[in-house]
C-alpha cells in the first residue's frame, strides 16, 4: 500500500475525504461522458484528470519519427502475425483517464478480443509516445504513472529533436529504464524478436534498409 493511501486511512478526516473524492469523481464521470459524446474521429483528444486535452499540430520531425516507427513495426507485426498495431486515433480507456498514444501494440491474445467496431480500447502491451514541447510533461508524468499502473508492459519515449529513444520496461509495477540512446540497437520486451538499429527511427535511409532486411529475412 502506498504511504499516501495509508496516511489517508489513518486520518480522522477519512469520511470527509471520501465524500470529497466521491463528488469529484462523479463530476469527472459526467464530463467524461460528455467527452465520449462530443469527440470526433477528426481530432486527436484525450481526457486527463477531468480535463479534455485537444492536441495541436506537430512539427515535421515529430511526424517523420512516427512514420518511420510505424513503417517498421507495422510490417514486422503483420509478417510475424503478432497482434494489432494502433496509432494516433486509438482511444485507450483506463480507470480514470483516456489517452490516444502515438503508437500502441496489443499482443495476439488481447488483439483477438478486439472487434472491428471497437472505439474504446483496454490497456495495450506496448506504447510509444513521440515527445513534443506541448506533450512532454504529460508523457513523462501522468501517462508514465498511469500506463505503469494499468500494466502496459513497455513504454518508449522518442525525442525527435535530440534523436534519442528511452525504453522503459515494467518491473514490479513500475517502469525501469532499460535503454536511452541515439545509436546502437534496441530490442522490444513485448514484441517478440523486434530488434533494430535506433537510427532507423530518425534516418529514412537507415529505416528503408531495415525494412528491406525484415522482408528478406522472412522470404
Amino acid at each position: 500500500m502506498e504511504p499516501a493511501v495509508q496516511e489517508l486511512l489513518n486520518s480522522p478526516k477519512l469520511a470527509l475525504h471520501v465524500d470529497t473524492f466521491t463528488r469529484v469523481l462523479e463530476e469527472e464521470r459526467q464530463r467524461r461522458e460528455h467527452f465520449y459524446n462530443e469527440v470526433t474521429e477528426y481530432e486527436k483528444a484525450e481526457f486527463i484528470n477531468g480535463e479534455i486535452i485537444v492536441h495541436s499540430p506537430v512539427k515535421k520531425r515529430h511526424t517523420e519519427a512516427g512514420k518511420l516507427l510505424i513503417r517498421l513495426l507495422d510490417l514486422y507485426v503483420q509478417i510475424m502475425d503478432l497482434g494489432f498495431l494502433g496509432y494516433e486515433k486509438v482511444l485507450i480507456t483506463l480507470t480514470r483517464n483516456d489517452y490516444e498514444p502515438d503508437l500502441c501494440f496489443f499482443k495476439k491474445e488481447k488483439a483477438q478480443a478486439l472487434t472491428r467496431d471497437q472505439m474504446k480500447y483496454p490497456a495495450p502491451d506496448f506504447i510509444a509516445e513521440i515527445l513534443s514541447p506541448s506533450t512532454a510533461e504529460r508523457d513523462r508524468g501522468i501517462k508514465f504513472e498511469d500506463y505503469a499502473a494499468h500494466g502496459v508492459g513497455e513504454y518508449w519515449l522518442i525525442d525527435p529533436e535530440a534523436e534519442v529513444v528511452e525504453q522503459y520496461v515494467l518491473e514490479d509495477g513500475q517502469y525501469a529504464l532499460r535503454l536511452k540512446s541515439g545509436s546502437g540497437e534496441i530490442e522490444s520486451a513485448m514484441i517478440d524478436g523486434f530488434l533494430f538499429p535506433v537510427r532507423a527511427l530518425f534516418d529514412d535511409a537507415a529505416n528503408l534498409r531495415e525494412v528491406q532486411r525484415i522482408v528478406q529475412v522472412q522470404n
